[in-house]
């Protein structure tokens, strides 16, 4: 008789992230138990070969749990972006997560998803980095595109970098989007494209007679100074490139070692193309 494969868990938010989780831990061996959000997760999840899927409300903590230690998972890993404004509109918590939100301090996503992951490892379910499985994808350090930053555009990211890093310190948000060392937008509970595209809105609306601003944006991606790798890890993918073009952003700056290109090469093709500059 064969040996049992390992069960591993994942609980699958929306996006490729978890596709590629899944699809790498299949290639690894594992049989994979996805526990997928209805809010969020994309339906093709149900495809991709994975032992079981079962399908969770946001707020369904306990269920959670029980299938997972009914289906043998021990090991877990989430992936995908859950929006921040679903946790605190859409979500109608069972007892087991009621009990945990009410135990809060502070309503940010550290403290939630941190406190979901005690709770698993209190049931025996382990959480581990998102990123265990897919390391050739974390971004490497230097220029990744053809064009290098012009002179402006580092000064940009160094802005960009000390004003992010000061705002990430509260979880506020990841991403903010610069213009000639002025801060034009910030993230907060709307993700890091919407960012973006207020960032190009609020450019266009400008007097372009009387504005003193150059059109060009640098957007600024980063890892928090603690980031938890486990969940809420920074992504990029060929989504947010276009999104950069529509907005006249010219150039993209991430964390070494710690954001994921979730589309890989496509994304240095599609910024090369549109004459972005990223580097890291």
């Amino acid at each position: 008789m064969a040996p049992q494969k390992e069960r591993l868990g994942l609980i699958a938010g929306n996006g490729k992230f978890p596709f590629l989780v899944l699809d790498a831990a299949r290639a690894q061996g594992y049989d994979v138990v996805v526990a997928a959000i209805k809010e969020e997760t994309f339906p093709e999840i149900e495809l991709r070969g994975a032992a079981a899927v079962h399908w969770l409300s946001l707020g369904e903590l306990s269920k959670l749990i029980e299938t997972f230690q009914q289906a043998g998972v021990r090991r877990a890993i989430m992936a995908g972006q859950v929006k921040h404004k679903q946790i605190f509109s859409s979500i109608r918590p069972d007892w087991k997560l009621a009990k945990l939100l009410l135990s809060l301090t502070t309503r940010n996503t550290d403290s939630l998803l941190g406190a979901i992951a005690k709770v698993l490892a209190d049931e025996g379910i382990t959480l581990e980095s998102s990123t265990s499985l897919l390391e050739p994808l974390l971004v490497k350090s230097g220029v990744l595109t053809t064009r290098e930053p012009s002179e402006q555009e580092r000064k940009n990211i160094d802005y960009g970098r000390a004003v992010a890093q000061s705002l990430a310190q509260h979880d506020i948000g990841q991403t903010v989007v610069i213009a000639e060392s002025a801060c034009v937008s910030v993230e907060a509970m709307e993700g890091t494209d919407a960012t973006i595209e207020r960032a190009g809105q609020i450019m266009r609306s400008l007097d372009r007679d009387a504005s003193t601003l150059s059109r060009a944006l640098t957007v600024v991606k980063i890892a928090k100074p603690n980031q938890d790798m486990r969940f809420d890890v920074p992504v990029v993918g060929a989504k947010t490139i276009e999104t950069m073009r529509s907005a006249g952003a010219s150039c993209l700056a991430l964390d070494a070692g710690k954001c994921l290109l979730l589309d890989g090469q496509k994304i240095i093709d599609a910024a090369n193309a549109a004459a972005i500059a990223i580097v890291c």
